[in-house]
Order: structure tokens, then sequence, then C-alpha cells
């Protein structure tokens, strides 16, 4: 869709595809917001509140229309907040058009950037001298912190989205690094119950089916890794009636498969075996070259982990005579050995790669867990201890209860004789 926008009339900062995209990505994040009624009840708050006002917020995340309603909500709230991509692959052009258009916020974000201008754009975002950074795998903050040390004093804190980005801030706090409050959005019951087993689970499959257009039905599924992320997408494949695999390093997680009724096996093993391979780690070169060597010609491989290092695409290529796009996002290494891998995605995450990301009605919770962690922020500005501090369970349950509130369920509440009873250890058989 195409319309007489003149860029000119743009006021704010923005480096994106095209400001005429804006009608369409406008019309897809009022799409979004009609299954996103938590943020949406957040957003009239902080327009009437304005909790934020005075802030500036770099936010590190994924251009989507979910991203495009937390965006919205947080200049509600008073922010004078910029928005960066977090993968090069994951941005929706039109909606970064419609938010500098529509909504006066600076984007930098345009998909398909290379590394060299993604990594702008985090220097961008830490140009605009934050004092929040909402961030998606911890690239702003841990460029900030490498690089930009002069600035943290006036940071009031970060708000995490992923697993990954937990990682490498647990390690930075370890190394004595992380000197301001990290809150752990990721780690709410709200989000990662949610948003990485019923999001992740399906919005990866979306992305295969959409790149390669194959029938999940009997094939051999292998997910590396069962946490959250690779429970969602394990069951979803299984419900498609693929036949599923999954590798594991940690003990109890195998365990936990085994008994949810999937085989479990090395990568070693299950490389021999499996259509489409799926890693789901957040950890490096889970598939390597000598997976690579023993799979079957035209396997397909796949990661919604997060980072593309997941798989070894250095090691790929090497084994490789040549590559070439056999259809949208999806690209064919012709072995020198006379086989073929299918790479989606080019091995950054697949739902965002090749499809929309997770639907909205999930992002609801997760980015409602993100607003009000910014609000928490400003509310507790130099009480929080530093390094990674979890969401409180108070604004979990808010967000839990304003999910049902809004889908029309009701639960029940304690008795006072059950509350009483709960809170003494006299009472017994």
């Amino acid at each position: 869709m195409s319309t007489t926008i003149a860029p000119e009339t743009v006021t704010v900062k923005h480096e994106i595809k095209d400001i005429t995209l804006a009608p369409l990505g406008k019309q897809r994040i009022e799409w979004a917001s009609r299954e996103m009624p938590v943020l949406r009840q957040i957003r009239d708050r902080f327009a009437a509140e304005k909790p934020l006002a005075g802030i500036r917020i770099a936010a590190c995340c994924h251009v989507t229309t979910e991203t495009a309603n937390l965006a919205i909500a947080l200049k509600a709230a008073g922010a004078d907040a910029v928005l960066i991509a977090s993968n090069p692959l994951s941005t929706q052009d039109d909606v970064a058009a419609s938010l500098v258009y529509d909504h006066g916020i600076s984007v930098f974000a345009i998909k398909g950037e290379d590394n060299a201008t993604y990594h702008r754009h985090v220097e961008m975002a830490l140009a605009h001298r934050p004092h929040i950074i909402v961030d998606d795998g911890s690239d702003v903050t841990t460029t900030l912190v490498l690089h930009h040390a002069d600035q943290i004093p006036e940071i009031i804190g970060t708000t995490e989205e992923t697993t990954t980005g937990l990682v490498r801030l647990n390690a930075m706090f370890k190394d004595g690094k992380l000197t301001f409050p990290a809150i752990a959005v990721n780690d709410a019951e709200t989000k990662h119950f949610f948003d990485n087993r019923y999001g992740t689970g399906q919005s990866t499959l979306d992305g295969i089916i959409r790149a390669t257009n194959i029938l999940l039905a009997g094939k051999v599924i292998v997910v590396a890794g069962y946490g959250w992320c690779g429970k969602g997408v394990a069951l979803r494949a299984r419900g498609m009636g693929a036949n599923v695999v999954v590798t594991e390093i940690n003990p109890v997680a195998a365990i936990e498969a085994a008994m949810d009724g999937f085989r479990v096996m090395p990568m070693d093993e299950a490389a021999q075996i499996g259509d489409i391979f799926i890693t789901v780690t957040g950890n490096k070169h889970v598939i390597r070259r000598e997976h690579f060597e023993t799979m079957k010609d035209g396997a397909i491989v796949a990661n919604s982990g997060h980072f593309d290092l997941e798989i070894d695409l250095v090691a790929l290529n090497d084994l490789s005579e040549s590559a070439s796009f056999v259809r949208n996002f999806t690209q064919e290494y012709q072995l020198k050995s006379g086989k073929s891998i299918i790479v989606i995605g080019e091995g950054r995450l697949v739902n965002l790669a090749a499809a929309e990301g997770h639907p909205a009605s999930v992002m609801d919770m997760s980015f409602a867990n993100q607003a009000l962690a910014c609000e928490f922020l400003v509310k507790n500005k130099g009480n929080l201890p530093a390094g990674v501090v979890p969401i409180p369970k108070d604004v979990d349950q808010e967000i839990a209860r304003l999910k049902l509130q809004a889908m029309g369920i009701k639960i029940d509440t304690l008795t006072p004789e059950q509350v009483h009873y709960l809170n003494s250890w006299t009472e017994g058989t």
C-alpha cells in the first residue's frame, strides 16, 4: 500500500525502509491491539498518570505490531522513546513506518539490515542517552558497559526480555560490570510460561511452514533444548503429526521430555534420522560440522533460540560448494559430498525472519510486564540493588488477573477461614 506521504513532513529522527508503508503498518498495529487488552488498559492508565514523564528510553526489540503497541504505551506514559531492532531480520518495515509517521516515535530499523547497520543502530540508541534500556538479548546493555561507561550514572536500570539476555547479564554481574538493576522480565510467570511455550511453539512452526510449505505430519522433527521454548515447539510439532525427538544436556529436562512421551537422544544420533532440526537452547554451535556431515540429504535446519550462533554456519559454508535461495528466507547449501542442507532465515529467529513472531494475545502479557517494569524502575529509582532483579510477584499476579478478566474467566478467592489455615501451623490431623 502506498500513499502520498512526503518524507520531509516527518520531524522525528528515523532510519527505516519506506515511510509510505505507514498506512498498512497502522492498520496492522491496530489489529494487534485488539488482541492486547492488558497492555491497552495499562496504556490508558499511563496516559492519565504519566509515570514516565521526562524519562528517556532506548528499546531494542523485534519491530513488530506487538512491539509497536508497547512503544505507543511508553509514549503515552510520557517517555521519550527510541526503538531499534534486536535482530536484523525481524523488522516489519510497515510497522516501523507507522510508528514514525503516525506516532512520532524515532525508529532505526530495516528488515535485512547488515551487521554494520545493526551495530550502528545500537550506537544511535545509546546516543539518545537513555535512563532505561528495554533490551532483547542485552546487546544495548553490553555495548553501554563496554564502550559507553560514562553514561552509566544516568541509567536507572534495564529490562530484559530473553533467557539469552539474562545469561549475559548474570555473567556481567559476576564480573562486576553490571552496576545497576536489570529487571528479569523474561522470568515473570506471565512471560516465560506463555510467551516461550505457547508463543514460540506456534510461531516457530508458522515460520517453517511459510518458508517451505512442507507437511509436518510424518516428519522426524528434532528439537534441541527442552526449556519452555523447546516444550512449546515439541508440543505443537507433535500436535501436527510429527515424530518428535528431543536433545538435551540437562538430565532433569531430558527425563521430563521422556516422561512427556518424546524420544530423547544425543544430537550425534538425532542428526542421522531428523528431517527438520529446530534449535531452542540459547547456546552456541548446537548444530555443527559433525552433525551436518551425517544429516540426510535435504534436511531442514532452523533456529528459534536467539542468536544465529546456535547453528554453525561457518562450518556449513566450509562444507559447501555453493548456497542459493530457493524460496523466500530459504537457502539451500550444496555440500561437497553431494547432498544438500536447507537453512531457514539465515539461521536467525525463524518465527520472525520468515513469519510474524508470536501472536499478539501472548505478547500482551510479555509487554505488559515490560511496561510495568519500566514504571517499577522509575518508582524505585535508587532503591534497587545492582544485578538481575526479579519482577515483583504482585505485578505478575496483576497481569494474570487482567488477562483473565479480558478473557471473561473468573476464579475462586480464599475464604477468611482458608486464609487463617494457610497462615497457621497448629491445625492438622
